[in-house]
């Protein structure tokens, strides 16, 4: 541990060695204006004349030269090192987030930094933050995304973030207006557009310190889905509010029409990123499916076409984390089907160190930038920003839960919607848009609310939530993995619940599901998905998916195991041999002559006017014989089976032909029937044994009687 620290100080002083020599301009040579300056020529009159090096030099120092790339692999390898020696800091990472860790580097490095140069540390400005650290992190977010969870919360998760985003961005716009009409000597000059601008950027809940924060606390799989997707989806909605209140305030006024436009251009933002995306990822499927003879290059596709539908969006001025999400949504079934299992995981670990990367510098230039000379304090407006941003979304989601949870079926209950209305940090995106507000007089009173913010809400409730957490007994996520056994048995609810809405006539979540699977099945994973690829067997592709769960370490916690058990661990082969065995087994059972339907494809009955062929069967006792069988159906007024018998003994492994009897028949030829010997001759007695004496009571109405034919598996 104190080995990583050293190094960490080494490496921070090679930081700082470069940036105080880059102070320091080297002495320019004079230079001919018509010749580059690398040919060495010199002339006082204007004449060419060689200025030959005294000697050859053996050792010489070109800084300026790597100057880019040499500064950004030191800041990358501090922020890894200083992850690094978190992970391994004893019992901090219990009590400190990760994140917190990481902004107190960025302030020691910042305030080093200042104190040698005696001027501002270089700043994450917005275009670097946009465009080169959160793709990464919300491509990563888009591809992991559990699907099943996020589509069946989804229409909860857009309630959240969009009508919970225009909640908190009105509502902390027209409260902060409203203070500043009350402290008139100081923020007088501070407008209404101004203030919605703010709301606008401060309401937005950043997805990086909400993974960094959530992760590590493992609460169950809705609270998480809820949490994250709603932060997700309202950085897209806030980045369209800034953009769009911005627009306000460059134009001389504001009309009706003006607002009207505006609505209208907040769903083109969003729906134009969402197709986008779509179309990004299909075009990502297809051209996977033809890397068969160059899988080296098939993971490149990925991130290609993942960062070419991000960039493509902003440059349409749409919504580019609408496109990226939905690209990695899109793409991933398809991908992960056609490639091998070395790209998957070369896809996976390169995402994760990628978004890994970008997290810890974002977090560690996040310190580094506050340390400014920019700095505009004023009490009364940091004090109520902080107030109005845990009061306005209280209650938004106290009054978004109340309504949402009357159409849900798992409701949100109080303890969820403390941690939700508790989980919103704020982070990187609200600080790289406040640098991007055109000059005013109050831009760095902004600038400062909105560092105090960023470090109030990832500092005091980033470091609290998991002791409420555990105080409240919140719900964690379950430990293992889910078997095959579970995955068919929900998937069997899934189809017996679109089966009920489509009885009833009611087109609910599961019966647009199960059309969307079933065009899936039908039109896209034939055209997506090479042939040799698609799984024949959905419990076979059951058992691939849980497989490339198990893989790429979806467990973050790993299974629980019985300290008790000692039994040994499998090796790697007995693992390898018994997933061969699994697979082939399941390939074998599928490719069975079984006739199989499903609710879409019911296979017509051809054998309807013909005469079904009994199963044959081997008689218990080894014997093969002919027996008769009587059953009476009396229809009394109680609907019950009065006087039917049934005979069983040495008869279990028989089947049995029913058939209507029109000959009345004995009552007592089962007795004889059961107590007659085993012998091929007794067959023709126990048919005598019918006699007409036996029969129906006079007087009484005649009773159905079925005769059941067993019939064996040879005739002799």
């Amino acid at each position: 541990m104190a080995a990583l620290w050293t190094l960490s100080l080494l490496l921070s002083a090679c930081l700082f060695w470069p940036l105080c020599l880059a102070l320091t301009p080297p002495a320019e040579l004079p230079q001919p204006h018509n010749l580059p300056p690398l040919l060495g020529f010199n002339s006082s009159d204007g004449s060419l004349s060689v200025d030959l090096p005294m000697a050859l030099r053996v050792f010489s120092v070109d800084y300026h030269h790597v100057q880019a790339p040499f500064e950004i692999v030191l800041w990358i390898m501090l922020a890894s090192l200083a992850k690094l020696g978190f992970h391994w800091s004893g019992r901090v990472p219990a009590v400190v987030p990760e994140s917190c860790l990481l902004i107190m580097v960025g302030l020691l490095v910042g305030g080093v930094i200042y104190g040698v140069r005696h001027s501002a540390p270089p700043t994450l400005s917005a275009d670097a933050f946009f465009l080169f650290l959160l793709p990464p992190i919300v491509l990563d977010a888009g591809y992991f995304l559990p699907g099943r969870l996020f589509f069946e919360n989804l229409g909860t998760i857009l309630w959240y973030a969009v009508l919970g985003t225009l909640w908190n961005v009105l509502g902390i716009g027209l409260s902060l207006y409203g203070v500043c009409l009350l402290a008139q000597s100081s923020l007088g000059d501070v407008s209404l557009l101004h203030c919605l601008l703010f709301g606008s950027l401060i309401a937005a809940v950043d997805p990086v310190a909400v993974l960094s924060v959530f992760q590590e606390m493992h609460v169950n799989e809705q609270l998480h889905i809820l949490v994250f997707g709603e932060s997700l989806l309202n950085d897209a909605v806030t980045v369209v509010l800034y953009k769009l209140f911005e627009s306000f305030l460059r134009l001389p006024s504001v009309s009706g029409l003006d607002v009207l436009l505006g609505g209208c251009r907040v769903v083109v933002v969003g729906l134009g990123g969402l197709f986008v995306g779509l179309f990004f990822g299909l075009v990502a499927a297809l051209t996977s499916r033809f890397t068969s003879r160059a899988q080296v290059i098939a993971p490149l596709f990925v991130f290609l076409y993942s960062y070419l539908s991000y960039l493509t969006s902003e440059m349409l001025h749409l919504s580019g984390i609408m496109a990226i999400v939905t690209c990695a949504v899109t793409m991933k079934q398809y991908v992960e089907a056609n490639v091998s299992e070395r790209s998957n995981t070369s896809i996976q670990y390169f995402l994760k160190m990628w978004s890994s990367v970008s997290e810890t510098l974002i977090f560690i230039f996040l310190g580094v930038s506050t340390i400014q000379d920019v700095h505009m304090w004023s009490w009364p407006f940091v004090c109520s920003t902080l107030l109005l941003c845990l009061i306005w979304r209280a209650t938004g989601v106290l009054l978004l839960t109340a309504v949402v949870n009357k159409l849900r079926r798992n409701a949100v209950t109080f303890r969820d919607q403390f941690i939700i209305a508790y989980g919103g940090l704020r982070g990187a995106i609200c600080f790289s848009l406040v640098f991007l507000i055109d000059d005013f007089p109050k831009k760095r009173l902004f600038i400062t609310t909105t560092i105090v913010v960023i470090l109030f809400t990832v500092f005091v409730q980033g470091m609290t939530i998991k002791p409420l957490v555990e105080l409240l007994d919140v719900k964690r996520k379950k430990r293992a993995l889910p078997t095959v056994s579970e995955e068919i048995h929900s998937r069997l609810i899934d189809h017996l619940l679109a089966g009920i809405e489509d009885v009833v006539g009611y087109w609910g979540q599961h019966y647009w599901k199960d059309k969307f699977e079933q065009f899936n099945r039908k039109y896209l994973r034939r055209f997506l998905i090479r042939e040799d690829h698609q799984a024949r067997s959905s419990i076979l592709r059951v058992y691939q998916e849980l497989e490339r769960r198990e893989q790429r370490g979806d467990e973050e916690a790993p299974p629980l195991v019985d300290p008790r058990s000692h039994s040994r661990p499998l090796l790697p082969e007995e693992i390898d041999s018994i997933r061969r065995i699994l697979s082939r087994n399941l390939q074998n059972f599928n490719s069975k002559q079984t006739p199989a339907y499903s609710r879409h494809t019911l296979h017509p009955d051809a054998i309807t006017d013909k005469t079904r062929k009994p199963l044959h069967r081997y008689h218990s006792l080894g014997e093969r014989y002919t027996y008769n069988t009587i059953t009476h159906w009396p229809q009394g007024e109680d609907g019950e089976f009065n006087g039917s018998r049934r005979v069983r003994a040495g008869l279990s492994r028989s089947h049995t032909v029913c058939s209507i009897s029109p000959r009345p028949i004995l009552q007592d030829s089962l007795a004889s029937a059961q107590t007659a010997p085993a012998d091929p001759k007794s067959s023709d007695a126990r048919e005598d044994q019918i006699s007409p004496q036996h029969q129906a009571p006079v007087g009484r109405a005649p009773k159905k009687q079925l005769s059941f034919v067993l019939e064996n598996e040879k005739q002799q």
